[in-house]
């Protein structure tokens, strides 16, 4: 181990690396759809019980009212982690109505008989409604069953004794603040031109009940079940059929330096789009979206990496970035995956560590607008076709085949491995191996794993994904709640619908004239 920690120090070009500095930080927002016993999109409102989906610190809902979001804080230790991210699943489950559970799988199941996917409500407040209006916005943008796509976000920082020692290791003259904001775009870059990998190692959507491609242009190919796939298909939501906007195709989004990227989303913001003008700001009365623009908002971008800093109340995202600079990273291309309770488990945060503590150490180039689309091209590829053991990518302009480009960047993830595991004492190098074995083996990855389940049971994705939500929501049930964190989340729960009063007291102006002041 000593001589593996030796080596990634040369490899980096460190003089050291502190103990410290391994108490990574890290927090999990995880998405996922409340169901029917019968595998439909629960038209219920948000269990009262849970809080209110507007203030709760740890469950709300994203497009969706049956789209819950579970948010864990952040913390340096994976254990802990995790077990605040099963204590909300518990608590959720004590608290459902009419036998409902969680769907297990990313892409959704059947909206049911009235085809229609509840949007959030987040009360009266100015700030609540604008919320719900963004995501009405999205329903006449995009199609309102692609929104109920289920994932999970990684939010990922360093901890504060690692950017002073850091910055005098590299010479960089500024603030530190300035520092650490170049230091994570460094980092994105570095993600934004390797991300295909996460989708292959981890992808696990490919396949889609047959009414989630109805009128919807497609290559997918049918099961004997009904079921649409494609066979060598690794993460659908990532693709055609998921989180892709033929208006945001052209948008260039560069992240070489703040300014850059913060002018980037404001442009988009500001644009007038032409599709959108013909939607309608309001009709009949009602708010169709929150403007007419490229973006409504900056989380319209989407993105498999956003900089981020926790903004203040009514501030944008953007604004705060350009306040006080990044703060930490959220990774938005993570599937589900089906055949673990919570979703992701703590090899996969190993990986995940170790993967970004290589992309901020290892060397990043600037980013240019050919490798921009080139790296969305390659995302493609290896969403619909990343199990195809001859499939080629672009590096630079030049062919090379998957395998290869794996192979070697998964080499050199071993350094940023042995860096971590010669302080925790082992697991980050093993969270390596299991991903080599995965690229030895295609068979061994989720999206495989899943298609051949279903192939050999027989089983369409709606019957393989209801099986295996009911397994979890067993699993969560016979294991309640200590007494102590039960009554804590209760507390929490109660002092956010409390909060979410204050909020709509608060407000002093109508709902009309803060868009306006929104929108300006």
């Amino acid at each position: 181990m000593a001589e593996r920690f030796d080596a990634a120090l040369k490899r980096y070009g460190l003089s050291l690396f502190n103990p410290e500095w391994t108490a990574i930080c890290r927090g999990i927002e995880k998405e996922s759809l409340r169901v029917t016993p019968e595998g439909r999109i629960s038209r219920r409102p948000h269990p009262a019980a849970l809080g209110s989906a507007l203030t709760s610190p740890h469950i709300t809902t994203d497009f969706s009212e049956a789209l819950l979001e579970f948010i864990t804080p952040k913390h340096n230790s994976i254990d802990g982690c995790l077990g605040m991210l099963e204590d909300i699943h518990r608590f959720t489950y004590a608290n459902l109505d009419q036998n409902e559970i969680l769907w297990a799988s990313s892409m959704p199941c059947p909206a049911g008989t009235e085809g229609e996917v509840p949007i959030a409500e987040y009360g009266s407040s100015n700030i609540g409604q604008l919320k719900r209006l963004y995501r009405v916005g999205l329903s006449w943008r995009y199609d309102s069953l692609m929104q109920a796509i289920a994932g999970l976000h990684y939010n990922f920082s360093m901890p504060e004794e690692f950017w002073q020692p850091y910055q005098l290791m590299t010479g960089f003259r500024g603030s530190l603040m300035d520092f650490r904001t170049e230091s994570y775009l460094h980092l994105i870059r570095n993600f934004h031109r390797n991300s295909w990998l996460l989708l292959y190692l981890f992808g696990a959507s490919p396949a889609a009940a047959a009414s989630f491609v109805e009128g919807r242009e497609h290559r997918l190919q049918r099961m004997p079940t009904g079921t649409m796939y494609l066979p060598n298909a690794t993460c659908l939501r990532m693709g055609r059929l998921g989180y892709q906007s033929d208006a945001q195709k052209s948008l260039f989004v560069c992240y070489n330096d703040l300014p850059l990227y913060v002018q980037c989303l404001r442009d988009a913001i500001r644009t007038p789009y032409p599709p959108y003008e013909e939607i309608g700001l309001k009709v009949d009365g009602e708010y169709r979206q929150i403007n007419v623009n490229l973006l409504q908002l900056e989380n319209e971008f989407y993105s498999t990496i956003r900089p981020k800093r926790v903004a203040r109340s009514g501030e944008r995202p953007v604004d705060a970035l350009v306040r006080d600079g990044i703060e930490y990273v959220e990774l938005r291309l993570f599937d589900l995956n089906p055949f673990l309770p919570l979703g992701i488990d703590a090899e996969q945060v190993r990986f995940i560590d170790a993967f970004l503590l290589h992309c901020l150490l290892s060397e990043s180039p600037r980013c240019n607008r050919a490798e921009f689309f080139e790296v969305a091209d390659n995302i493609l590829r290896v969403v619909e076709d990343g199990r195809d053991t001859s499939l080629m990518l672009r590096r630079g302009g030049k062919a090379v085949k998957l395998a290869d480009w794996a192979g070697g960047f998964l080499a050199d993830i071993r350094h940023s491995a042995a860096l971590l595991d010669h302080f925790h004492g082992g697991g980050y190098l093993d969270s390596v191996e299991r991903q080599e074995a995965k690229l030895r083996d295609p068979s061994r990855t989720p999206s495989a794993r899943m298609l051949a389940e279903m192939e050999r049971d027989g089983l369409s994705f709606c019957e393989f994904s209801m099986n295996i939500s009911k397994k979890h929501a067993a699993a969560f049930q016979s294991a309640p709640l200590a007494d102590e964190v039960r009554e804590r989340m209760e507390q929490t729960a109660a002092e956010s619908i409390q909060r979410q009063r204050e909020v709509e007291a608060d407000d002093e102006i109508g709902f009309d004239e803060f868009l306006r002041n929104w929108n300006a």
